[in-house]
């Protein structure tokens, strides 16, 4: 039953109820009408009957006076589409200059009506509009969408189909240490099996990030006879320089190995080691850190190798890759071989930072 019928009702019950108690004061005490409602809703009843009773709808029928016109709110909804994490008043300012006059609230108001008042809800209508047509989504849409975790835009993977054929190298800021300074962690993995490398430095300099390479990597797959073809770095100028004089790319050109940068302000294009880095920071540095207060490079080091034995050779890792196996598993049946060479120093071989000496 709607409201206007129950008021409709509560108007007959209260001339009923006056005709009966024969008291117009009583009745309207009782259910609550002043004496002249009575009488205006009596004299509705003698002229009109119950249809007199009806309370009619105030105010203007149809769309509110001031929507913006129908032509208006599909371009608001179509330039949202191309671009959905803009706000209203960019909105309108864009669609002011192609000739279409709208206001800030007016573009609020068209994505209150189609539930689209926030910015996550206006990229998941790109998404379903995306996933329903064919039409190719420009390239700042796709980052939108991959920004925001689509589902429409499938995973892009670093792919190899060889141990050594891509090594993604990055610099990673662990902190600072009291009387030390700066400490830095050169991280290196192979995108073919997940197997990690990792050194501690006190700067951040070309000569560290060849030392990485040329004291804990290259030997190794010198070892097992397997060649690196090509390491993936940042832009970073520990990386990057004059080919003639900086050190990395040095060491990279005598060893024949193809130097390849990410695109500038895209990190995600060097994934692989980043989400190592979040590996280190996770499983590591943050329990290790709470567990030894360190005073030199070296004892950084030291639990920094004790874990890496522990991930390239016991820790089980669930990605597509490696299916549950570790690193060392996986680059052993890619070889075919029973035993590897030693992937990290064992402790009693560590006796003195090399950092130290590179930056005394």
């Amino acid at each position: 039953m709607s409201a206007a019928s129950q008021r409709t009702k509560r108007k007959l019950s209260l001339l009923q109820l006056a005709e009966e108690l024969g008291n117009v004061s009583k009745a309207c005490q009782l259910m609550g009408y002043h004496r002249d409602s009575f009488y205006e809703v009596k004299r509705a009843f003698q002229t009109g009957g119950v249809a007199a009773l009806v309370e009619q709808r105030r105010g203007p029928r149809g769309p509110h006076p001031n929507r913006v016109s129908p032509d208006v709110e599909q371009a608001i909804l179509d330039f949202c589409l191309q671009f959905p994490t803009k706000g209203s008043q960019f909105v309108a300012n864009q669609l002011r200059l192609q000739g279409t006059e709208v206001s800030p609230s007016g573009v609020r108001g068209v994505w209150q009506r189609h539930d689209l008042l926030t910015r996550h809800k206006r990229l998941l209508r790109l998404e379903a509009h995306a996933r329903d047509t064919t039409f190719v989504l420009t390239e700042a849409q796709m980052r939108l969408l991959e920004k925001a975790g689509s589902e429409v835009i499938p995973q892009q993977h670093v792919e190899s189909a060889a141990p050594g054929e891509l090594l993604c190298q990055d610099t990673f800021y662990w902190g600072t240490l009291k009387g030390v300074g700066k400490v830095y962690v050169q991280v290196v993995v192979d995108t073919f099996c997940s197997l990690a490398f990792a050194k501690v430095y006190t700067s951040k300099m070309p000569v560290t990030a060849a030392d990485t390479l040329y004291e804990r990597v290259l030997p190794f797959y010198e070892a097992i006879n397997t060649p690196v073809q090509a390491v993936l770095t940042d832009n970073g100028r520990e990386f990057c320089g004059v080919k003639d004089h900086h050190p990395f790319e040095l060491l990279l050109a005598m060893e024949g190995i193809e130097h390849r940068t990410t695109k500038i302000a895209t990190p995600r294009t060097n994934g692989f080691v980043e989400r190592m880095n979040r590996t280190l920071l996770d499983e590591c540095f943050r329990v290790a850190g709470r567990q030894t207060w360190y005073i030199t490079p070296a004892e950084i080091q030291r639990d920094l190798d004790a874990f890496l034995r522990y991930y390239n050779l016991e820790r089980s890792h669930q990605g597509y890759r490696l299916k549950g196996r570790t690193p060392a598993m996986a680059l052993r049946d890619a070889l075919n071989l029973e035993t590897l060479p030693p992937i990290i120093p064992e402790p009693e071989e560590t006796t003195e930072s090399e950092a130290e000496k590179l930056v005394a």
